[in-house]
C-alpha cells in the first residue's frame, strides 16, 4: 500500500511529460497555434508552459516538493483548459475539458495529502 501514492503520482505525471516533450519538439508549430488563439507573447507562454509541465511532473514523480509540483501543473491547466478546451464553443472539446478537471482534482489530492510515504519529501525510498 505504501507504493500506491507513488504509482498515482507517476500516472498523473505521464501526461505532462508527454505534452511537455511533444511541445518542445514541435515548438515552432505550437507557437503558430498559440498565435492563432491570440495568446500574448506566444513564444514566452509556450516556453513557460513547457517548463511548468516538465518541472511539475518531475517534482510529482520524485515526490520532492510534490505540492509545489502540483500547483505548477494546476497553474498550467487552468488557462489551458479554458482557452483550448472550451466546450461551450466547441462541443468536441467536452471530454478534454472534463479530463483536465479530473487532473486538477488529482493534483488537489496531492496538494492536500502530500506525496506519500515513498517520496523525497518523506525521505523513505
Amino acid at each position: 500500500m505504501k507504493y500506491l501514492p507513488l504509482i498515482a503520482r507517476v500516472f498523473i505525471a505521464l501526461i505532462f511529460f508527454y505534452a511537455g516533450i511533444k511541445n518542445s519538439l514541435s515548438f515552432a508549430s505550437m507557437v503558430g497555434v498559440l498565435s492563432e488563439k491570440g495568446i500574448f507573447l506566444p513564444e514566452l507562454m509556450l516556453f513557460a508552459s513547457i517548463v511548468f509541465q516538465i518541472l511539475g511532473a518531475v517534482l510529482l514523480v520524485v515526490g520532492y516538493k510534490a505540492r509545489w509540483g502540483g500547483i505548477l501543473l494546476i497553474v498550467f491547466l487552468i488557462p489551458t483548459t479554458l482557452i483550448f478546451h472550451n466546450f461551450w464553443v466547441n462541443p468536441g472539446e467536452t471530454i478534454a475539458f472534463f479530463k483536465n478537471l479530473a487532473l486538477i482534482g488529482a493534483l488537489l489530492q496531492v496538494y492536500y495529502y502530500g506525496a506519500g510515504p515513498v517520496s523525497l519529501d518523506r525521505k523513505r525510498l
